[in-house]
């Protein structure tokens, strides 16, 4: 799914790039130097976007890791720089199953656990449908039952 979502971006963005390209020699307002050298830019994010599509949809799915106990719900998101996670069940506010229209072509949903906390939420994504679905009612019963009287 990582890899369609940065291919269709890519696409896209290509494509915009070689129309601007194709008509800027008849911008006149542009610099002649720009108007001879128009599709080095297509061709430089072409180069971008080959690593883009195929290095990090890849890279993403060995380093993000998720894992749901008893009482903590621990993410691992990043690629330079590693962020971890760690949300108590006991502090869940809310559970959210989100599924947009290509996870829905792949099976696949994100859970975000939302918590009062200044971090925001926790999000999983890429799981698949059925089980982000279990997971999340589970999570919901299991911060019911768990919540504590913190302020």
């Amino acid at each position: 799914m990582w890899t369609v979502r940065s291919g269709m971006g890519v696409a896209l963005l290509v494509g915009v790039l070689c129309v601007a390209a194709w008509n800027a020699g008849a911008w006149g307002w542009l610099p002649a130097w720009i108007q001879q050298n128009a599709w080095w830019g297509p061709i430089a994010y072409g180069g971008i976007a080959v690593f883009q599509v195929v290095v990090v949809p890849r890279w993403r799915y060995r380093v993000h890791r998720w894992e749901v106990t008893s009482d903590v719900i621990y993410t691992r998101t990043g690629w330079a720089t590693r962020e971890w996670q760690l949300v108590p069940v006991s502090r869940i506010q809310t559970v959210d199953y989100n599924q947009g229209w290509l996870e829905r072509l792949f099976r696949l949903a994100t859970l975000e656990v939302q918590t009062a906390s200044h971090a925001g939420s926790s999000t999983i994504e890429g799981l698949d449908a059925e089980q982000a679905r279990q997971v999340s009612e589970e999570l919901a019963t299991r911060a019911g039952t768990l919540r504590d009287d913190a302020t």
